[in-house]
């Protein structure tokens, strides 16, 4: 029987989209170990290996979307983000063509976009149906710019018309409310390695609590790790944390402080399962993975980024969650606030997680 093949076209801001697409893949594999998949995006290859363990996958280096530009993990580019749109859009006809004539070539039957709308452009091209997941598109996020160049409303009036040419679309929790076919669950990838092995291979000795720090995947240079390391019984885990810094110190960091590559051995869903709490970024990954894990959750909001209110509401609403403003995480003075953190309570959490939800539903248009 001919594979059912998708083309999945993802954006690269950031890891959020690629970690929510993966974890859709890895559902719809559970389906049926006969589909298969062709990546289109510029997050690296190495991420859906180690999330999608023993699956084969096409893939294909291409800029499929913009997102917005960022100076820092919390500061936007807004000068720089007009300035990629403005040479990537509208689309070019021609490359259009090109990726529409690649994907049927493949054998695609189907195009899922996440939430790169070129793939919505292509699938059209194709004559494939096309389907969006998102909890918001950029339309919307650029809109909340427009008041600092005019320029950002105008791309945003022209990637609404493509998203509103999907087939079908789903939203997944936390989301900016709009129609869809399907609304789920927060969607997120699993954690495979039970927590007690996590955290016996990091070595953090039984009793100790663990406190994972992320800024989404994003390289950062934390200002806190002298304080960290006098913090008595609290072990951190730090993914990505800057190894120049750690370097540079005339002693070494104490055990209690594991401050690892930007990519580790780790399954980053793990980390956070063998956590007592989180300190990041308020991103959709990291929270739909804290969401699962059920554990206290200290996060740092991006003011102007829309999404960030959306998904700032969903953790006070439905999660353990202490905010954080943003100057005090980069000084460090957050460190305060972790003994409020650490007595926040341990959330149990039932029903489907979102990616089987999604996973089912685009099964149903495949057969």
């Amino acid at each position: 029987m001919t594979a059912r093949r998708i083309a999945y076209f993802i954006s690269p801001h950031g890891y959020g989209h690629a970690a929510r697409a993966a974890a859709v893949m890895a559902a719809l594999l559970e389906l049926d170990a006969g589909i298969q998949f062709e990546l289109f995006t510029l997050v690296p290859d190495w991420f859906f290996r180690d999330s999608l363990i023993g699956c084969s996958f096409g893939y294909h280096a291409l800029l499929t979307d913009i997102g917005m530009v960022q100076r820092t993990a919390l500061v936007e580019d807004v000068p720089e983000t007009v300035r990629r749109l403005d040479a990537f859009l509208p689309f070019d006809p021609g490359l259009v063509r090109e990726l529409a004539e690649r994907v049927l070539g493949l054998g695609c039957r189907l195009v899922v976009c996440d939430i790169a709308p070129l793939g919505i452009a292509v699938a059209r091209q194709a004559g494939l149906p096309s389907l969006l997941v998102e909890n918001f598109t950029w339309d919307w996020i650029y809109q909340g710019y427009a008041a600092e160049d005019v320029r950002m409303a105008q791309h945003a009036a022209y990637l609404a018309d493509w998203f509103a040419q999907a087939d079908y679309r789903v939203q997944t929790a936390p989301a900016r409310a709009q129609p869809a076919q399907l609304h789920t669950a927060p969607v997120s990838r699993r954690a495979r390695t039970p927590a007690q092995q996590i955290r016996a291979q990091l070595g953090v000795p039984p009793g100790a609590r663990l406190v994972m720090l992320t800024m989404g995947g994003v390289r950062w240079q934390y200002n806190c790790l002298d304080r960290l390391a006098n913090f008595g019984s609290v072990y951190f885990v730090i993914p990505g944390a800057d190894e120049a810094l750690a370097a540079s110190q005339k002693a070494p960091y104490p055990d209690s402080l594991l401050l690892l590559p930007h990519h580790s051995e780790y399954f980053h869903p793990d980390l956070v399962n063998a956590s007592d709490a989180v300190v990041g970024k308020v991103g959709y990954s990291t929270v739909a993975e804290v969401y699962w894990a059920g554990i206290p959750f200290a996060y740092i909001a991006r003011p102007k980024f829309r999404e960030s209110q959306v998904l700032s509401a969903f953790v006070e609403q439905e999660m353990a969650g202490l905010a954080i403003p943003g100057p005090h995480f980069e000084s460090g003075a957050w460190v305060e606030a972790l003994p409020e953190l650490l007595e926040l309570p341990r959330l149990h959490r039932a029903g489907p997680n979102g990616a089987r939800q999604v996973a089912s539903f685009i099964h149903d248009r495949l057969v």
